[in-house]
């Protein structure tokens, strides 16, 4: 494994990889700011809520498993 560091400079290498996981996590952050679901910043007005997704039960008989 050390011959690695003989190949590549250890300075450039740990520079390119902290580059490229800053440019990942900036953009896996836009594609979630993207959307409805995950966008934090519109706050509650962009985001569907939970309640309006549902429909209510039906209204029960009474009867329904009583022998």
């Amino acid at each position: 494994m050390w011959r690695i560091w003989l190949l590549f400079d250890p300075r450039r290498v740990l520079v390119a990889l902290g580059t490229f996981l800053f440019v990942l996590a900036i953009l896996i952050h836009f594609i979630l700011l993207g959307t409805p679901k995950f966008n934090w910043i519109g706050g509650a007005a962009a985001a569907p809520t939970a309640t309006s997704q549902l429909s209510p039960l039906p209204a029960s008989t009474g009867s329904a498993g009583q022998s």
